[in-house]
């Protein structure tokens, strides 16, 4: 279980994402030696938990353990899945890209598996009872997202003319 700040989609078909980590980081050589990793979306409610687990290793302790949280084995990769938070990836590496200290890691999506209490009526994400944790590098802070601003290919056409 590992904390990035570095995550993201980045391809839609098929559905990638990519996460990037220094090559000294336990989490590194484990996406490396199993070609696969989980992206664990947490909710804002679990950013003290979320911080622990980027400042411990897992080369000598047991984050899932010290927090009482659960690892779920994946039946598509080689990579946990954490059981306490609403939203899963299952990724397979299919690129990977040297980037100075970083490495980037392109997983394409097998799998999503999403807590339904993060669903509103519709069956649509509801971010509000989802309300997942974001990161802002410049001034190092978790913050919540749990609201919609409008529709993409939408709110701007105004200002298109259309």
């Amino acid at each position: 279980m590992m904390t990035a700040a570095w995550a993201g989609i980045c391809c839609s078909k098929p559905v990638c994402v990519n996460v990037s980590l220094r090559a000294a980081t336990y989490s590194h050589r484990q996406i490396v030696n199993n070609q696969a990793f989980t992206l664990n979306v947490p909710r804002a409610a679990q950013a003290k938990e979320v911080d622990f687990v980027g400042m411990a290793s897992g080369r000598d302790r047991d984050k899932f353990a010290e927090l009482g949280w659960t690892a779920i084995k994946s039946e598509l990769v080689n990579a946990p899945i954490v059981a306490e938070v609403p939203l899963s990836l299952e990724c397979k590496v299919v690129a990977t890209n040297e980037l100075g200290l970083h490495t980037q890691f392109v997983g394409q999506v097998l799998d999503v598996k999403l807590d339904e209490s993060c669903l509103d009526q519709e069956g649509r994400i509801d971010p509000a009872e989802f309300d997942p944790m974001g990161f802002i590098p410049e001034s190092r802070h978790y913050v919540g997202l749990s609201r919609i601003l409008g529709s993409a290919f939408e709110m701007g056409k105004e200002l298109l003319g259309k």
